[in-house]
């Protein structure tokens, strides 16, 4: 999909709506100061280019009772049939796995994982990706504390 130009009122809106997914449209046209025709058509025109991909709720991970964030990066074996597929479908599957890369460097994926506790990793490692077929290595580390934790783009570049 082709980029599209985005001029100073698009970055506004964008800016507004990552901080505030839920802003009505007269609230965002308000704050960018058009009327609120002109800020709908500008949002769905951002929808339907593929800028603005989805709206979500952001749900505290603590307040769920998944407390133990994990990194965690996998090794997949190189020689023979390549298990590359077989592990990027597994992971699809596995609803701790929220984000999971393709990597450069010495490991060849990269998952963000959130679980109950260590227990709950333990058994995930265990059960899902150690079984996984091709899988030669596996590290993984924790989160400490949250320092930053965005969704937003930064759009300074932009202009």
């Amino acid at each position: 999909m082709p980029k599209i130009a985005l001029d100073r009122t698009d970055r506004k809106i964008l800016d507004l709506l990552q901080a505030n997914g839920r802003l009505s449209n007269l609230e965002l046209a308000e704050q960018v100061s058009l009327s609120p025709s002109p800020c709908l058509r500008r949002v769905r025109r951002l929808e339907q280019a593929g800028v603005i991909r989805q709206y979500v709720a952001l749900v505290s991970s603590q307040q769920v009772g998944l407390g133990l964030l994990g990194y965690v990066t996998v090794k997949l074996e190189k020689r023979g049939k390549m298990p590359i597929d077989a592990f990027r479908d597994a992971v699809q599957g596995w609803p701790e796995v929220v984000a999971c890369f393709a990597m450069t460097g010495d490991m060849d994926y990269l998952l963000r994982v959130y679980v109950e506790d260590l227990e709950h990793f333990s058994r995930f490692v265990m059960d899902h990706v150690l079984k996984q077929v091709g899988v030669v290595d596996v590290k993984s580390s924790f989160a400490l504390e949250r320092i930053k934790d965005t969704t937003a783009l930064p759009l300074a570049h932009l202009g």
